[in-house]
């Protein structure tokens, strides 16, 4: 494959990633003191110039849904040098732009450039290197989106004061051009991720609609009242549909994003709605501020009295890069929140802040933001597998560009609109902040320790080598619901008697299947199923494509709390083969090639029937004779809690897992194994 002369090398491709994403994050930043100078020169309206911060806002968000579906269908690296290029060019665009439309053009492809970008480049900069990297990748992330968003007020501050703005944005394209230049460089081709993947023209349609309309309405807000038509409609409407595009997500067999694995769990849920919350209620605390001091000083000074914010930004970050493979992570998120609260409540002090409430409020929200939104990516992306990264990425950035970009211009106008002035209406909103700031860190501690999630050290090895996700995430709320596998007793297990619990009775009663718990033999036998239904790690589901292996998968879904993390495990072997090829293929049983792939299409059926069934899934083909032994070392190799298999009455699983196969399973598994008969 072709290959730049940087290719493989770290400090390229880390340098290629933050030359791509601090241009337009930073320039996002830096517009408001530019406003009237670009407005004057384009004769461009506020009214307008505000629909181009909207529309380029909305890009971004819409950038994270359509990255996710190009890394699927096309090489991922080829598009990356693709979007570096798109990137300069709407540079040139709106550094050169003659009127409004060349302008407003420009700046839309410079914010669904940047989110393409970070959706590309930074989940493969964080699982594609050695472990030892991936602190360096987590204190670069951190600098790149927020030291950059902090760095924007001194930016524009410091061009407003030469009453220009083409310098400024001819600096960006010359960024992104060494962007582009370093993504030849670092060039290193890679077929696509999953050509078989779902486009889902919907999902994308959804994500676009909901995000201009949103940000259209909210963009509006710059000429017109809330609750004016032009405004309310299409706000209400955008968020609607975007709700619309989650839910239809949430219930796709295909989806492509993996909503259902990220809210069925506990941890990336809290760690949403931390980034959500600080994203919003950060706003309050720099924009509105920032607005207050409008006509009290020069907008250079402003920009320097908001500094703290990017010290803050590095000392999170270096403070993020220190505790990624701590147990220590999980407490970063309410740290930060509790320090945004803190520079709310000092910038609520006095409206407008005095210098020295200014200096210290924007040091506490720096550090609040620094220490919220990228750790709470990296606490979701740490309880999934390193392959749902992107994904991961891609549905919390979605979010929190709603969150972060529309909520602006809705606190500004509220604060103008309120109050009776400008300083009474900041300071309601200020509180609003501050409400926002305490919720956020109440409902993601309060999600976490309802879950039973625990602070955990991240199996980063495990992680990045594919084999498993960094830590356990238990389901959403577990802590408050009593799986029914959970009520069966100690002494049954210990003793392997059939004991089956009461939903389980029910089922065969109902003729469908009944459930047999069992425990090994080898020293296992005194832990409870319920705690191993429980445990870290994923259930494993024997799966060899026949009926009973599907019933198995369904029944255990009733069976065990949903959104647990599920393992599906084909076992192959050439000539015998044993499983049912899925689809009805036709292979060369003595091809081992063949046969493997047929393997992995077989446990990739199971893996969708898991998901089906309520289950976080992923499909596992392991080659291994006789099968018993290849479910054992899967198993082990991935820290399986708890074993779940079909079998026939006095039978082999599905005909195809012969012989003694669950005996045999029974006597060698250090983990419990429930056993799902057909019906009699």
């Amino acid at each position: 494959m072709r290959r730049g002369p940087l290719a493989g090398r770290y400090p390229a491709v880390a340098a290629m990633v933050m030359f791509a994403l601090i241009p337009y994050l930073a320039l996002s930043a830096a517009l408001n003191p530019l406003t009237p100078i670009i407005a004057k020169q384009l004769h461009m309206s506020l009214q307008t110039l505000s629909l181009s911060s909207g529309l380029g806002n909305a890009a971004y968000a819409i950038g994270t849904v359509l990255a996710v579906m190009f890394a699927q269908h096309m090489p991922q690296r080829r598009m990356l040098v693709g979007y570096a290029a798109l990137l300069l060019i709407g540079s040139l665009l709106a550094a050169t732009a003659q009127d409004p439309a060349m302008f407003i053009a420009g700046h839309v492809i410079q914010g669904l450039c940047t989110s393409l970008l970070l959706i590309a480049a930074v989940p493969p900069l964080a699982i594609g290197f050695p472990k030892d990297k991936l602190r360096d990748t987590a204190v670069i992330m951190n600098i790149c989106i927020f030291g950059a968003v902090a760095l924007g007020p001194f930016i524009g501050g410091l061009q407003a004061q030469a009453d220009k703005w083409r310098p400024l944005f001819l600096i960006v394209a010359g960024i992104s051009a060494i962007a582009l230049i370093l993504s030849v460089l670092t060039f290193e081709d890679a077929p696509p991720n999953n050509p078989d993947a779902p486009k889902d023209p919907l999902a994308i349609t959804l994500a676009a609609a909901g995000c201009v309309a949103a940000f259209f309405g909210a963009s509006e807000l710059e000429s017109h009242r809330f609750l004016a038509p032009e405004a309310v409609v299409p706000l209400l409407g955008g968020l609607a549909l975007i709700v619309v595009l989650v839910t239809y997500q949430f219930r796709a067999k295909r989806p492509l994003l993996t909503v259902r694995m990220m809210l069925t769990s506990s941890m990336p849920v809290a760690g949403i709605v931390v980034a959500l919350f600080a994203a919003a209620a950060s706003v309050s605390a720099t924009a509105l501020t920032a607005e207050a001091l409008v006509g009290r000083y020069s907008p250079l000074h402003i920009g320097l009295l908001y500094l703290p914010e990017v010290g803050g930004a590095v000392i999170t970050a270096v403070a993020l890069g220190v505790v990624i493979s701590r147990r220590a992570m999980h407490y970063l998120p309410p740290v930060g929140m509790l320090a945004l609260a803190a520079g709310i409540a000092v910038f609520r002090i006095d409206v407008p802040s005095s210098q020295a409430l200014t200096l210290v409020g924007a040091g506490l929200t720096g550090i609040g933001l620094g220490a919220t939104v990228a750790p709470a990516l990296f606490v979701a992306g740490f309880s999934l597998p390193a392959t749902d990264l992107q994904r991961v990425f891609a549905i919390v950035e979605l979010l929190r560009a709603v969150a972060a970009f529309m909520i602006a211009p809705i606190f500004v106008h509220f604060a103008v609109t309120v109050g009776g002035n400008l300083d009474a209406g900041t300071g309601t909103a200020l509180w609003i902040g501050l409400a926002l700031a305490v919720v956020g860190l109440i409902l993601g501690v309060g999600i976490y320790g309802l879950s039973g999630a625990r602070p955990q050290k991240p199996d980063l090895d495990g992680f990045l080598a594919g084999r498993n996700a960094a830590w356990y995430s238990p389901p959403l709320l577990a802590g408050l619901r009593h799986g029914v596998v959970a009520s069966v007793p100690a002494a049954a297990v210990a003793t392997g008697s059939a004991v089956a619990p009461p939903a389980a009775a029910a089922a065969g009663a109902n003729g469908n299947s009944s459930v047999q718990v069992a425990a090994t033999s080898n020293g296992s036998a005194h832990a409870e199923v319920g705690a191993a239904a429980n445990g870290a790690g994923p259930v494993l589901f024997a799966y060899d494509g026949s009926e009973l292996a599907k019933l198995a998968i369904e029944r255990a879904g009733s069976q065990l709390a949903p959104g647990r993390d599920a393992l599906v495990v084909t076992v192959w072997q050439t000539a015998d083969v044993g499983f049912v090829i899925a689809d009805g293929h036709h292979i060369d049983a003595n091809e081992a090639t063949e046969v493997h792939e047929a393997a992995k299409l077989t446990a990739a059926e199971g893996a969708a029937l898991a998901e089906q069934a309520g289950f976080s899934s992923r499909a596992v083909a392991v080659e291994a004779a006789p099968t018993w032994t290849g479910l054992v070392k899967a198993a082990k190799e991935y820290g399986a809690p708890l074993i779940v298999l079909g079998a026939h009455r006095n039978r082999g699983l599905g005909g195809h897992l012969i012989g003694s196969v669950t005996s045999d399973v029974l006597e060698h598994a250090d983990s419990p194994v429930l056993v799902i008969h057909e019906s009699s």
